[in-house]
């Protein structure tokens, strides 16, 4: 695990967005996968999106903290991690999904004579509210409790499971960002318009720390047979 002093270019995306406070924030800003494709080095992902390694990680160790409140899950029992994916992010995709799916049926009815409208949102986003609220289901009903019993080797299948699932939604966000201009709504928005790509930047940063913290946290831990 990296640590808290020195930041290389071998440090994997995932490492990072675990450790150093801010740095899933700088991840975002620069549209880096540290969730689904989270294993990759910082000189690899750089590289792919053209960025220059040495400055990316002078913006990792420039972000500070908004608060205290970051929390090392890696280090805390695995109970807590489990309770902590359930309130901090099911339950508000559970609120915000339908919300969304609401702003982008609207803009489609309202606007769909505009070249810039993301025709076809609506659609997209429902399609991904019904996954994702069968994929929280198995979660919470399977899954975490299997992990809660210590069920260390026998998880294998269903997190195997839930990891494709995972990779499933992060390529519906890449669909949502090519509709949408990467969340970038065009000068004849509406305030419906402008609040529907400010709520999709936001519940996509929240669906990929989402996704980072079982995928690199939770599971891992689970499959050594650590204690919940």
């Amino acid at each position: 695990m990296t640590t808290t002093n020195s930041i290389t270019h071998s440090d994997t995306l995932a490492d990072l967005a675990t450790s150093r406070a801010g740095a899933s924030r700088v991840f975002a800003r620069h549209n880096l996968d540290f969730c689904c494709h989270g294993q990759v080095s910082l000189s690899v992902a750089c590289g792919k999106k053209g960025l220059e390694v040495d400055a990316l990680i002078a913006e990792i160790e420039a972000e500070q903290p908004r608060d205290d409140a970051f929390e090392r899950w890696d280090r805390r029992p695995l109970g807590e991690v489990i309770e902590h994916l359930v309130t901090r992010f099911h339950e508000p995709h559970r609120e915000e999904l339908p919300r969304l799916c609401a702003m982008a049926a609207r803009v489609e009815q309202v606007h769909g004579d505009k070249a810039a409208c993301p025709k076809g949102l609506a659609a997209l986003l429902r399609e991904l509210s019904d996954e994702l609220h069968l994929h929280m289901h198995k979660e919470e009903q399977v899954l975490f409790p299997l992990i809660t019993r210590g069920g260390g080797a026998a998880a294998t299948a269903p997190i195997q499971v839930m990891e494709q699932e995972h990779e499933d939604a992060g390529a519906q966000l890449l669909q949502i960002r090519a509709l949408t201009n990467d969340h970038t709504p065009p000068e004849e928005a509406c305030g419906t318009w402008r609040a529907l790509y400010l709520g999709l930047a936001e519940f996509e940063r929240d669906l990929m720390r989402h996704v980072h913290l079982e995928n690199y946290v939770l599971f891992p831990r689970a499959l050594r047979s650590e204690r919940p």
